[in-house]
C-alpha cells in the first residue's frame, strides 16, 4: 500500500521521499529539506494521536528537549512543526545512515568485553550530555542507539524525555503511566514511575548486560511479569550466562543495575568514567584465560622463587627447610608489594580515566541572551574561546543576542575549546509588495516570490479597478510581515450594477437618451406591432432590475402594424366572396341593395390594397 506522504512536500518545506520506520507514536521518513538542500529523517505524529493534546504536546516538548543538544553522541534535532495542508506534526531530525544497536545484536548474537565497552563510552556520553543539559532520557534501549556506517554511536529518541526537575520535583510520580520498555525499565520506572539520571544509568547497565550475554537478563511472557522481575530480583552477573567474562564487566554491570538507586553510580558521566577506567584495565584481548592458568602475578613470582632458593640451598649443604621458610617469608612481602602495586596501578588508571572523561573539561558557561561580546568574555573567563560563527533570524531573542551555541550551554568542552556561537539578526520580516492594481494572477505570484502566502481572495465592487484587478491588500503593501504570512487581496468584480430605467412606448431617439444618461449603451432591432406605432419602443432586454453600468441594452423598435393585401371580390357572390375576405383575415360588413342578384358591386378599401388584419372591407351587394 502507498504511504499517502510519501512523495508531499510538508510545510512548504521538506520532500518526503520514502518511510524507513514506525512506531507506536510516530512514523520516521527519509526527506529532503528543500530549503537547505540536506536529507533529513522526519519524524511525524501518527494520525489517531494528532487530536489527542497530551500527545501533541509530549511531541512538541520533545523537540524543544532535544533541540538543545549538541554532542556527537546524540541525534541532532532541526526543526519542528506542522504541516497545513495534512495536518501532520513533525520533527526535522539529522539522518543517519546506518543501523540500530538492536539490527547489531541480531546479526551477530553478542559482542566482545572490548567492544561492547567502546559503544556503551559513546552512548554514555551522549546520555552524560543529556545530563548537562538537564534532562533525563528514560528509554535507554537498544532500539534508540544507532551505529553509523563510520562507526560513530548516536542516542536518538527523545521522545520520552522529560526536562530533569531540581528539588523535591524531580520525584513526582507520573499516575498510572510506564514510560519505556519493560526489559531495560528501572524498579523505580515500574513502582513509581519517576526517572532521574539514575534511572537511565540502569537502563544503561542492563543495556551493557545484553551486550555482552546476547540477550536482556529477565525474560517473560507479559511485560508487566518482566516489570516485575526487575523491582524484586537482582540482576545477574554476566558471567553466568558466559563463563570467563573480565571480572569488571561482571562489577559494571552490578553496579548500574542495583534496585535502590542511591547505591547506582550517580549519573550517566559517574557511570562513563567507570567504563573507561574498566577499559582500560582490559587485557589486549577481552576474551578470558583459560580457567587453569594462574593469573595472579605476585604469586607465579613467589612460587618461581621458592624453587630456585630450594635448589641452590640443597646444592650448597644449607638446610632446605630454613631456607624455604625464609623464602616464604620474603614471598609474602613481596606478595604484599606486588598486591599495592597492582592497587596503584588501578587508581593511576582511574585518575587518568578520570582526567581523559571529566578532568580536563570544563562546562560551557550559560551564554544565551547575551550580547555576543559579553559570551565571548564569558567563555574566555571559563577558560574557553569564543567565536561567531554564524547568524540567524530569532523570534525571541534580540538583535546581536546569543540564539544558542557549539557546543551548548552545559555541555563539557575541553580546556581552551572553541565554542562557536550562533547570533541573533532579530526577527525575519519581508516586505508585502506592491500588488494594488495588478490582475489577481500577478499579485499571487508577486506574493509568492515575497515568500508570503495568499489568504482566500475577496471580492468588491470598484468604479476605479478593473474586473479581475487587486484593489487592496491586507497587510498593505510596503509593511513589513513575517515570512509566510497569509496576504489577503480584495480583487475588483468591476462596478456596481445600476438600475434599468423602462422606455417601452417611447420613441427610439427618447429611448436611447435615456439609457444613455443612465449608463447604458443600446443596440436595437425591429418588428411589427399592432399596438405600438412605428418608431416607438415595443420591449427592451432586460427590463428592468440592475445591470452593469456601460453594458448593453436591446431594444426592440416598431415597424407599425403588419399589411396584407386585400382579395378582389368585385363581381363575386356576395356569400363567396365574404368567405375569401374572412379567410385573408379581414373584417366584413354588407351594404345591400334590393332586387338584385346578390352579386358584389363594389369594395371598400378596393382589392390590391394593403391593409393591417382585422380590417373593415366594406362590400355593395346588387
Amino acid at each position: 500500500m502507498t504511504d499517502p506522504l510519501v512523495g508531499r512536500m510538508l510545510d512548504g518545506r521538506y520532500l518526503v521521499q520514502a518511510r524507513i520506520a514506525r512506531g507506536g507514536m510516530a512514523t520516521v521518513y527519509v526527506a529532503l529539506d528543500t530549503r537547505l538542500d540536506r536529507v533529513v529523517a522526519m519524524k511525524i505524529m501518527n494520525s489517531g494521536l494528532a487530536s489527542d493534546p497530551d500527545f501533541v504536546a509530549r511531541f512538541t516538548r520533545e523537540a524543544r528537549s532535544a533541540a538543545r543538544l549538541t554532542h556527537p553522541n546524540v541525534v541532532a534535532v532541526y526543526d519542528q512543526g506542522s504541516d497545513p495542508q495534512t495536518g501532520a506534526i513533525f520533527l526535522a531530525m539529522e539522518y543517519v545512515a546506518g543501523r540500530t544497536l538492536r539490527d547489531e545484536l541480531r546479526s551477530r548474537g553478542r559482542l566482545g568485553a572490548d567492544e561492547a565497552l567502546d559503544l556503551m563510552r559513546q552512548m554514555l556520553a551522549g546520555l552524560a550530555a543529556a545530563e548537562q543539559a538537564g534532562l533525563v532520557h528514560r528509554d535507554v534501549k537498544p532500539e534508540n542507539v544507532l551505529i553509523a556506517d563510520d562507526g560513530q554511536v548516536k542516542v536518538v529518541d527523545f521522545g520520552l524525555v522529560r526536562a530533569a526537575e531540581r528539588g523535591a520535583s524531580s520525584s513526582q510520580t507520573t499516575q498510572g503511566v510506564l514510560m519505556g520498555t519493560a526489559a531495560y525499565l528501572a524498579p523505580e520506572q515500574v513502582e513509581h514511575g519517576v526517572a532521574d539520571s539514575r534511572t537511565d544509568v540502569y537502563s544503561a547497565g542492563v543495556v551493557l548486560y545484553e551486550l555482552v550475554t546476547g540477550a536482556p537478563p529477565f525474560v517473560g511472557d507479559t511485560p508487566l511479569s518482566v516489570a516485575f522481575q526487575h523491582v524484586h530480583a537482582d540482576v545477574p552477573a554476566p558471567s553466568n550466562v558466559v563463563p570467563g567474562l573480565p571480572a569488571g564487566i561482571d562489577a559494571l554491570v552490578r553496579s548500574a543495575t542495583q534496585r535502590d538507586p542511591a547505591d547506582r553510580p550517580a549519573d550517566a558521566s559517574a557511570f562513563l568514567t567507570a567504563v573507561i577506567a574498566t577499559r582500560a584495565a582490559l587485557p589486549p584481548t577481552s576474551r578470558p584465560p583459560a580457567a587453569s592458568v594462574d593469573t595472579h602475578p605476585t604469586v607465579i613470582v613467589a612460587r618461581d622463587e621458592v624453587a630456585a632458593a630450594s635448589a641452590a640451598a640443597a646444592a650448597s649443604g644449607t638446610d632446605a627447610e630454613g631456607a624455604g621458610t625464609n623464602l616464604r617469608r620474603r614471598s609474602r612481602w613481596r606478595g604484599w608489594i606486588g598486591a599495592l602495586v597492582v592497587i596503584a596501578l588501578a587508581l593511576a588508571a582511574a585518575g587518568l580515566a578520570y582526567w581523559l572523561a571529566v578532568g580536563r573539561y570544563t562546562s560551557v558557561p550559560g551564554i544565551v541572551g547575551l550580547k555576543a561580546d559579553a559570551a565571548i568574555s564569558k567563555l574566555e573567563s571559563a577558560g574557553l574561546h569564543g567565536d561567531v560563527g554564524t547568524t540567524a533570524f530569532s523570534e525571541t531573542i534580540p538583535k546581536d543576542e546569543v540564539i544558542s551555541s557549539d557546543p551548548a550551554p552545559g555541555a563539557r568542552v575541553r580546556e581552551g575549546g572553541t565554542v562557536t556561537l550562533t547570533v541573533s539578526k532579530g526577527p525575519e520580516r519581508v516586505a508585502v509588495p506592491s500588488v494594488v492594481g495588478k490582475p489577481v494572477g500577478q499579485a499571487r505570484k508577486a506574493l509568492i516570490d515575497a515568500q508570503l502566502t495568499v489568504a482566500p481572495v475577496q471580492r468588491a465592487y470598484s468604479e476605479s479597478v478593473a474586473k479581475g484587478s487587486v484593489i487592496s491588500a491586507q497587510p498593505r503593501p510596503g509593511q513589513q510581515v513575517r515570512p509566510h504570512s497569509p496576504v489577503t487581496l480584495v480583487v475588483s468584480k468591476g462596478p456596481a450594477p445600476i438600475p434599468v430605467p423602462s422606455v417601452v412606448g417611447k420613441t427610439l431617439a427618447d429611448a436611447r437618451s435615456i439609457l444613455s444618461t443612465a449608463g447604458f449603451r443600446t443596440t436595437t432591432s425591429s418588428d411589427y406591432s399592432d399596438s405600438v406605432p412605428a418608431g416607438s419602443v415595443i420591449r427592451q432586454t432586460p427590463s428592468s432590475g440592475t445591470a452593469p453600468v456601460d453594458s448593453t441594452v436591446t431594444l426592440v423598435v416598431s415597424k407599425g402594424p403588419q399589411l396584407f393585401p386585400v382579395p378582389k371580390v368585385v363581381g363575386v357572390n356576395v356569400e363567396q366572396a365574404t368567405k375569401t375576405l374572412e379567410a385573408a383575415g379581414f373584417k366584413v360588413r354588407v351594404l345591400d341593395l334590393p332586387g338584385g342578384p346578390n352579386t358584389v358591386l363594389a369594395q371598400s378599401p378596393s382589392g390590391g390594397t394593403l391593409e393591417p388584419h382585422g380590417t373593415t372591407i366594406t362590400l355593395s351587394v346588387f
